[in-house]
């Protein structure tokens, strides 16, 4: 019996209020109370303070007290990802706590950094995206409810798997030795992992905003790709060893920029896949397994927007940063070149669409066309240019 897994939405509505009930947003594990979630991270940040606060500066001291907050009001919006952060963070736990267990026995120390025990984990996290993606798309075409939901189950474990991964490779950095230690967004490989993490979490909040679980469909492929070169990059490439940081990475400001960096490519790939989405809305298949073509463009605006205010904090933090490693705001290094060209694609994009001179077909396509700029900004300068930002080569 097939049982239908989205409704359209009718002409010109607008866009639908936040539900948790709604297809596309079932908790992983359940709610998890607010007021619980709170406290539980409240008391984890006790924790570090008391256990790590003598090798703690004042960034870190000030950085992990606003992270807490910024994770309790996430987690107070959007209600599932109090469950994905409280099983992340216990899968996380438990590795971390049989890693130190094992080290000096089955696990030296001197291996760590060229096998990290975080990798078997992250191919975990690929197959189960993998199966994710299957299950979606299946349960889509089909309307097939059961196929849909093993999907959602799939996605959110698979992504729980990896943001445990990564906080794993943090911890193993630190085991290695003295000055080993940062958080994992250091080189492409690191940076690959932290892409797939927002980008998933952006993609399920997008499907559930809009009640829309054929959003899922259109991107999870984007991941499997994702999975697909970071396995190569890390098997073929050997370059999932954990590395010292280079002097010019050794910056509080790296925390900033390159999370801010990856939030907006994240965002920026969201709105081209459902640009495409929107392409296709109009076909008599789509019709009834996705919403109202006014509400993905809603959605597409909504990514790009998000996307331009994260690239444009980014761009800033990433002057001030340069400012103090190479003594200047801005040099005009291809990657810095490139990242210009990105802002004002979607500078102009949102200008235009504000002022209404543009179709919607057309600023679907610009969204599609635009992943293609942003791409060759995050890769592309990394394959072909040559430049300060030479620490992400392939």
């Amino acid at each position: 019996m097939k049982t239908a897994i989205a409704e359209p939405a009718p002409a010109g509505a607008s866009a639908p209020a936040l539900n948790a009930a709604a297809v596309g947003n079932p908790p992983p594990a359940g709610a998890l109370p607010g007021k619980l979630f709170a406290i539980a991270l409240a008391g984890g940040v006790a924790v570090c303070y008391a256990r790590w606060w003598a090798a703690m500066d004042g960034y870190e001291v000030v950085i992990l007290a606003l992270a807490a907050a910024g994770l309790v009001y996430a987690g107070n919006a959007w209600p599932p990802l109090r469950a994905f952060m409280a099983g992340t963070g216990a899968v996380a736990s438990l590795l971390c706590w049989q890693l130190g267990r094992d080290i000096g026995g089955a696990v030296a120390v001197d291996n760590l950094a060229s096998g990290p025990v975080s990798q078997p984990v992250l191919l975990g996290s690929g197959a189960l995206i993998g199966v994710a993606t299957l299950a979606s798309i299946a349960g889509w075409v089909g309307q097939r409810a059961r196929l849909a939901a093993i999907g959602r189950a799939a996605t959110w474990s698979g992504l729980g798997l990896a943001a445990a991964a990564f906080l794993t490779r943090w911890y193993e950095s630190y085991r290695i030795g003295a000055g080993m230690g940062h958080i994992p967004v250091s080189n492409l490989y690191e940076v690959f992992v932290v892409f797939i993490i927002l980008t998933g979490l952006m993609m399920l909040y997008m499907a559930s905003r809009y009640r829309a679980a054929g959003f899922t469909v259109f991107t999870l492929p984007l991941l499997c790709a994702a999975y697909a070169f970071l396995f190569w990059y890390g098997g073929v490439r050997g370059a999932g060893a954990i590395t010292p940081l280079i002097p010019a990475l050794q910056s509080y400001w790296m925390k900033l920029h390159v999370p801010a960096n990856f939030l907006a490519y994240g965002a920026f790939s969201i709105a081209a896949m459902l640009g495409g989405a929107r392409l296709l809305s109009g076909r008599r298949f789509m019709r009834s397994r996705m919403p109202d073509p006014a509400w993905i463009d809603e959605a597409v605006y909504r990514a790009i927007a998000s996307g331009f205010a994260c690239f444009t904090v980014a761009t800033i933090l990433g002057a001030l940063w340069a400012a103090e490693a190479w003594g200047g705001y801005w040099s005009w290094d291809p990657k810095e070149t490139w990242a210009l060209a990105v802002w004002l694609n979607y500078a102009a994009w949102l200008h235009l669409r504000m002022l209404g001179k543009v179709s919607a077909p057309v600023l679907a396509w610009w969204a599609v066309a635009g992943l293609f700029v942003t791409l060759f900004a995050f890769l592309g300068v990394n394959m072909y240019l040559a430049g300060l930002h030479s620490y992400g080569s392939l």
